[in-house]
């Protein structure tokens, strides 16, 4: 399958397109519209669903083989800085994590995968997937696909580490679980002249903090990755006056089951307690994410040689304590998940993120050989 500078170039204005009309998690719609409508133009079958956002499509006729392609479609609330021609026009939104890109790929490969339907010996499912950044459109794909008779299902992820056109991939612990946490410590506000005539939250939610940081070296062992972090706080609304309540939010990612129990249940002790001892009440609100991203090992072995031959380099993935709700697809059917190189170097989720385009090359062709690869056919894909 010889594909041409103009498809690439079709492919480019989609991503362009895509980045400059982002949307949030949940509230894809547009994305959702202009996704189908590139789908129906190239005469793709969209199955019927009922998904609020996101786009679920199939190319083949046949059943005796059914494996899937996945790309996320969500954007994130960060106001871009990118000054780019086609940055985004929707203010506080931006794709700063690529999915345009991993949508744009996932198009790409339908449309050359459409005109070798006849030849194809199974069924291919394309899953446009809603709020990943929020783990929760996995789930919402799961309750209305039936996987049990799946061979394989196929992600990735753009890296700007990475070489543009590299790919990486490792058989375990290729990304961490993810928890997430927002506690209130409940006292009782005064005038900052007068602190013993109430209880302070601000001191209590501190201790607390600070606490919490001993937990990862002193219950993990030293020969677990893990991550305890604290990103936001919040407190009072002036400079003389104690507050009511002390809020904050952290996340903690581990690779270890018991890992993470351990990790969840010292974290809510320590608050538990502190507040406790301060004579105050807490409310913990703890939401539980995707587990580590780990490849069905049959499929590591047989996808990533195929896959390597597309790429500029083959480099052995490291341990990555970023999540991806990817990994709720593996309590259902075999997955197999990738890095690809996007060679910009700007870190995921930062207000400058940029791809470079040229990586849809390989992204497409990645997609491509792992349907030829599970469906073992031939579909000259260079």
């Amino acid at each position: 399958m010889v594909v041409d500078t103009a498809f690439f170039d079709k492919l480019t204005a989609i991503r362009h397109h895509l980045h400059q009309y982002p949307e949030l998690s949940g509230q894809e719609f547009e994305t959702t519209a202009f996704i189908k409508k590139i789908l129906q133009e190239h005469h793709i079958s969209i199955v019927e669903t009922t998904l609020k956002t996101g786009v679920i499509a199939e190319i083949g006729t046949k059943e005796e083989v059914i494996i899937g392609l996945r790309a996320d479609i969500d954007a994130l609330p960060i106001l871009e800085a990118t000054n780019l021609d086609y940055a985004s026009v929707n203010a506080g939104a931006m794709h700063a994590c690529g999915h345009d890109f991993h949508t744009t790929s996932l198009l790409g490969a339908a449309i050359l995968l459409k005109q070798y339907e006849d030849q194809l010996p199974g069924k291919v499912y394309l899953i446009f997937q809603p709020a990943e950044e929020i783990f929760q459109g996995a789930k919402e794909v799961i309750d209305v696909l039936d996987f049990s008779h799946w061979s394989g299902l196929v992600g990735f992820h753009n890296s700007p580490d990475l070489p543009l056109g590299a790919i990486s991939a490792r058989l375990s612990r290729q990304m961490a679980s993810v928890d997430r946490f927002h506690v209130i410590i409940h006292g009782t506000g005064t005038h900052a002249a007068h602190p013993d005539q109430g209880n302070d939250p601000i001191v209590t939610g501190s201790q607390i903090i600070t606490n919490l940081q001993a937990i990862i070296s002193r219950h993990v062992p030293a020969s677990e990755q893990a991550v305890l972090s604290i990103t936001h706080v919040e407190a009072g609304s002036t400079w003389n006056v104690i507050p009511d309540t002390f809020q904050f939010e952290g996340t903690i990612r581990t690779f270890d089951e018991t890992v993470r129990e351990t990790i969840i249940q010292q974290t809510k002790k320590i608050i538990q307690n502190t507040a406790d001892n301060y004579n105050q009440t807490v409310t913990i609100d703890w939401i539980t994410g995707p587990g580590p991203v780990n490849n069905d090992e049959a499929l590591y072995q047989l996808i990533t040689p195929a896959v390597t031959s597309i790429g500029t380099e083959f480099i052995a993935a490291k341990s990555n304590l970023g999540g991806e709700d990817f990994a709720f697809y593996q309590e259902h059917v075999a997955t197999y998940f990738a890095s690809i190189g996007t060679g910009k170097g700007i870190p995921l989720h930062h207000p400058a993120f940029l791809i470079d385009d040229h990586a849809l090359t390989y992204s497409v062709h990645y997609y491509l050989k792992a349907v030829e690869t599970l469906l073992q056919i031939n579909l000259g894909v260079i």
